[in-house]
C-alpha cells in the first residue's frame, strides 16, 4: 500500500537583523570610534603644522646669521683685481705710471684708491743696490681712471713689470661706531652694520650695510650691497633686499649688532672692531595652531670676528703700519645715512 507524498518544507531564514537597540549601539561605538580617529588625526595635523612653523623659523634665522657669519669673518680683505705689474720704469722720486693686470691695461681702476698701500717689487738685499730690484711700500696719491695710471713717491727706482700688491687689510673692514663707543660720525650701529672688502672673495671689492628694523617697522633684516668704489649716492632698502622677515625687538633691548671689545682698541688713529655680536629675534608667519601664539626664537652670535681686521690690530699692535690700509674715500661717501 503506497503512502502519500508528504510536500518537502524547508525553514525560512529570519530576515528581522538587528533591533533598533543594537542598532543604535552599534552606531554609537562606530562613532565613539571615528571621532577618536579623527581626533587624532587633527592632532597629528596640527603637531605637524607647530613642527613646519618651528622648522621654517630655524631654517630662516639660521640661514641668515650664516651669511652673517661669513661676510663679517671677510670684512676688511683687500685685493686687486688680478696679478698687478708696472707698465713702465719709475725712477725715484715722485712718479706717475701705468699698471698691467694680468698683463694688459686693466679696463677699470677698481683695486686702486688714494691712499692705498701698495707693495712694489718683492725682496732684494739689505740694504738695497741700486742696480737690483728692491721691495719698498709707496702710497697712492692720486689715480687715473681714465689713462689707467697711479701717482706715488717712490723712494727706490724699479723695472718695468715690478710686481705690484696690496697686503695687509684694512682696519675698518667693520666700520667702527659713531662716537662716544667709536671714532666714525657716520660709523655702524646697534642697527646698522656697515663692512666692506673682498667679502665674496672673487675679487671685487663691495660696500655692505646690514639694517636691522624690527617690527612695529617694517619688521625686516636688510642687506644693501654695492661696489666699494661706487660714485653714486646709495639707494634706499627694497623689498628685494630682505634677508629676514619678522624680525622682533629684542628681549631686553638688547641690540641687533655690538661692537668689541669696549672699549673698542686704538692703534695710532685707527680704530678696530675685533668682534661684533649679532642678536637676532624672529618670530613664525602664522600663528601656532595648538597654543594660538606666534613661536618667536632668538639667535645670538656673541663673537664673530673679523679675521682680517684682527690681523692687521696684530700688525699695528707691532708697529707694522704699512699693512693698515686705509678707508677709501669711495666708501667714506658712502656711510652717511640716507635724508
Amino acid at each position: 500500500m503506497l503512502k502519500p507524498v508528504t510536500p518537502f518544507t524547508s525553514a525560512h531564514r529570519s530576515e528581522a537583523g538587528f533591533s533598533l537597540p543594537e542598532l543604535l549601539i552599534s552606531v554609537t561605538v562606530l562613532l565613539i570610534i571615528s571621532s577618536a580617529v579623527t581626533s587624532a588625526l587633527l592632532q597629528m595635523t596640527d603637531s605637524q603644522r607647530t613642527i613646519w612653523n618651528r622648522t621654517q623659523l630655524h631654517a630662516g634665522v639660521r640661514s641668515a646669521t650664516e651669511l652673517l657669519q661669513q661676510e663679517v669673518g671677510q670684512a676688511g680683505r683687500i685685493v686687486l683685481p688680478g696679478t698687478a705689474t708696472l707698465a713702465a720704469a719709475v725712477l725715484a722720486g715722485p712718479q706717475t705710471v701705468g699698471v698691467n693686470i694680468n698683463g694688459a691695461v686693466p679696463a677699470t681702476m677698481s683695486g686702486f684708491f688714494v691712499g692705498e698701500k701698495l707693495v712694489v717689487a718683492v725682496g732684494g738685499p739689505t740694504p738695497c743696490v741700486v742696480t737690483s730690484p728692491c721691495e719698498e711700500t709707496v702710497v697712492l696719491t692720486a689715480v687715473d681712471t681714465g689713462t689707467k695710471q697711479v701717482t706715488a713717491t717712490f723712494a727706490l727706482a724699479h723695472f718695468a713689470g715690478a710686481a705690484v700688491h696690496a697686503l695687509g687689510g684694512f682696519g675698518t673692514g667693520i666700520v667702527p661706531p659713531a662716537p662716544p663707543t667709536g671714532t666714525y660720525p657716520n660709523g655702524s650701529t646697534a642697527t646698522v652694520l656697515k663692512l666692506f672688502g673682498d667679502i665674496n672673495g672673487d675679487g671685487n671689492m663691495v660696500y655692505v650695510e646690514y639694517t636691522c628694523d624690527p617690527l612695529p617697522a617694517t619688521g625686516n633684516l636688510y642687506r644693501n650691497v654695492m661696489p666699494y668704489d661706487q660714485t653714486t649716492a646709495k639707494l634706499a632698502v627694497t623689498s628685494s633686499q630682505v634677508l629676514l622677515s619678522n624680525i622682533q625687538t629684542n628681549p631686553g633691548g638688547t641690540a641687533c649688532f655690538t661692537y668689541m671689545p669696549s672699549p673698542l682698541p686704538v692703534v695710532g688713529a685707527d680704530t678696530f672692531v675685533l668682534d661684533v655680536a649679532i642678536t637676532l629675534t624672529v618670530q613664525t608667519q602664522v600663528v601656532d595652531p595648538i597654543t594660538k601664539q606666534y613661536q618667536t626664537e632668538t639667535k645670538a652670535l656673541l663673537n664673530v670676528s673679523p679675521r682680517n681686521v684682527f690681523n692687521v690690530w696684530q700688525l699695528a699692535s707691532a708697529g707694522v703700519v704699512d699693512r693698515v690700509q686705509p678707508i677709501p674715500p669711495t666708501v667714506v661717501a658712502l656711510l652717511p645715512p640716507l635724508p
